[in-house]
């Protein structure tokens, strides 16, 4: 089947944001330096985990659903929504793009304006290239879902 290039275009995205979001997931996003002297280095992965490991199930359960769960999902339907030759998802997509607004992105850079507004003197935020991956990828899933409507509309 021979792709014509808007087709091309839009896969060669979605996996560009399938690949940044795995990267930006795995990797640091942050590390907390406290006192110049203890220092915690955090990715999205192991950030859930130091939350299931402390007992904040309610925090991992919003955190994960909104960062991993909503992202996947996002991406699955965005391809498949493109790809199909049918045009039964026009309802999927309305819905995809009003709770992706709700993505972790806005959440995230909150908890990080608030970790280091609390912080003050005490401690410093270093922001790493997980944040950058994580954010390309929510960026590209917005335009994304937006081209994947207009094929709808």
């Amino acid at each position: 089947m021979m792709y014509r290039p808007k087709q091309l275009l839009i896969n060669l995205l979605l996996l560009l944001a399938s690949v940044f979001f795995a990267i930006g997931v795995y990797l640091p996003v942050f590390t907390l330096t406290k006192l110049l002297i203890f220092n915690n280095t955090v990715s999205i992965l192991s950030g859930l985990w130091q939350l299931v490991a402390e007992g904040e199930y309610v925090v991992f359960i919003l955190i994960f659903s909104f960062s991993i769960i909503l992202p996947i999902t996002k991406i699955s339907i965005l391809t498949i929504a493109w790809n199909s030759q049918t045009d039964h998802h026009h309802k999927k997509l309305i819905w995809l793009e009003k709770i992706g607004r709700w993505s972790m992105l806005d959440v995230f850079v909150v908890a990080l304006l608030i970790v280091t507004v609390k912080l003050g003197v005490l401690a410093s935020v270093v922001i790493h290239a997980g944040l950058y991956y994580f954010t390309a990828s929510v960026l590209i899933m917005m335009i994304v879902t937006k081209l994947v409507i207009q094929k709808y509309e």
